[in-house]
């Protein structure tokens, strides 16, 4: 394999991961706010 495949599937991983990452996240932070709703403050 030579530096530019290497460096293009590097990248190709890098980005699925940071995307992949992100995206468990925001599922995360959704079932959160089904578990902790938002009460607004009666003061």
């Amino acid at each position: 394999m030579d530096n530019w495949t290497f460096g293009i599937s590097m990248i190709v991983v890098g980005m699925g991961g940071t995307l992949l990452t992100l995206w468990i996240l925001s599922l995360i932070m959704g079932v959160l706010k089904k578990v902790f709703p938002y009460k607004e403050d009666k003061n």
